[in-house]
């Protein structure tokens, strides 16, 4: 099973404590009607739990959808959890996203607004192509695929290299000098694991892993990435 995530940066000043104040206890409770009927919808903040240098919780939301059913469309309430961790790592306070991007990133506001009243306190993080650049070329055998953005060719957004040795061949060297690393696949050394990330902070596990672990190896190896 794919295990994705997405790595913020918390952009306002603040601190865990502070963070764990503003989202005990976070409920609201939204009316959806159907056919006449009223629907809870229900978005709270669970299992909220601090350390001295990071808060885990887990974002509850219903949503409602429809199905076909023979005697006509019904409405069904689906509960989705995502779990998140503010991460303090140096002077720095980061937002791990346990859920695919679009998801990640709606999570991202909404934790923005219950902490800044806004969006915008809470914004994407950067890793830059020459350090993605490097980090392969000190681990190249261990690179699955790569992609480049910005090459300059007409027509041509993203350059791709796939299998082992990438980083010996003509083409890496044509495409490194033409565009930059903008996503890599690449087997972690310490955890083992086969993972994906993006400039912007994606981050997916294509090897079989448990949550806590993925979390583990976003803080380890991922976060010293970011600039």
């Amino acid at each position: 099973m794919v295990l994705a995530g997405k790595v913020f940066i918390v952009k306002e000043e603040i601190d865990i404590p502070t963070i764990s104040g503003k989202l005990k206890g976070y409920r609201t409770e939204q009316e959806f009607e159907y056919g006449g009927e009223k629907i809870p919808l229900i978005t709270e903040i669970v299992k909220l739990g601090m350390t001295q240098d990071s808060i885990e919780g887990v974002l509850s939301q219903d949503y409602v959808f429809t199905v076909h059913h023979r005697d006509g469309e019904k409405a069904v309430t689906k509960t989705t959890e995502s779990p998140f961790t503010f991460y303090k790592s140096g002077e720095r306070i980061f937002l791990i996203v346990l859920e695919k991007k679009r998801a990640a990133n709606n999570i991202a506001n909404l934790l923005s607004k219950i902490l800044f009243i806004s969006v915008g306190g809470i914004v994407e993080s950067r890793i830059q192509p020459e350090t993605l650049k490097k980090f392969h070329e000190q681990n190249p055998e261990d690179t699955k695929v790569i992609f480049f953005d910005g090459v300059n060719i007409p027509n041509i957004e993203k350059l791709s290299l796939y299998g082992s040795g990438l980083a010996n061949t003509i083409l890496y060297s044509d495409y490194s000098s033409r565009g930059g690393i903008w996503y890599m696949v690449f087997k972690s050394r310490k955890y083992g694991i086969v993972v994906g990330v993006t400039r912007n902070g994606v981050v997916t596990a294509f090897s079989e892993v448990e949550p806590a672990e993925f979390l583990s190896y976003i803080k380890t190896e991922i976060i010293p990435l970011i600039s």
